[in-house]
């Protein structure tokens, strides 16, 4: 294991495009804000294999009234169908918020090489937050992790949704 948690803990390390993930993170956010203009909780996912986006989403709790319906689930349900495996071995997932315990799980199961996102979430993420599911070693498998990629757009999205829900709130309230 390397001293810093988020760097790969084997000798396979991915070449790191930060030009490239930003793009990719620019395009997990434009699922964001369909998930925002959706009053879903605004984040978005992409799955990268080779170059080429192999899964988009964006979270639908709401809309589908299923807790599991997180961006990175749906995405990673996507891309197994795409790759028509379970295993996306070398597979990148870019989403704008860290991954919770429930997608950090999922991903490690589906064997993701790489997981990269935007802002953290020192409360509830799982990929160094208050946990680091994505590299226990006691698992059978462990991404690499990039945090911080358009960190600041990402967290603004999410602080507007959450500024304007507890407006309406307030306004309804002080009816």
């Amino acid at each position: 294991m390397t001293d810093s948690h988020y760097n790969t803990p084997s000798d396979e390390e991915p070449i790191i495009d930060l030009q490239s993930d930003t793009y990719f993170m620019g395009e997990a956010l434009r699922q964001a804000q369909k998930a925002y203009l959706r009053e879903e909780v605004p984040i978005g996912a992409v799955i990268v294999r080779e170059g080429r986006i192999i899964a988009r989403a964006y979270n639908q709790v709401e809309t589908l009234k299923d807790a599991t319906a997180h961006a990175e689930m749906l995405a990673l349900t996507q891309a197994e169908s795409a790759m028509e495996d379970w295993r996306l071995t070398g597979c990148d997932l870019y989403v704008t918020k860290e991954p919770c315990p429930m997608c950090a799980g999922a991903i490690v199961h589906c064997r993701i090489r790489r997981v990269i996102f935007g802002c953290g979430d020192p409360k509830g993420g799982a990929a160094g937050g208050f946990i680091n599911l994505l590299q226990q070693p006691t698992l059978n498998h462990a991404s690499t992790i990039t945090p911080g990629v358009l960190g600041e757009e990402s967290l603004a999205l999410l602080q507007t949704f959450f500024q304007e829900a507890r407006a309406k709130v307030k306004g309804i309230s002080s009816n």
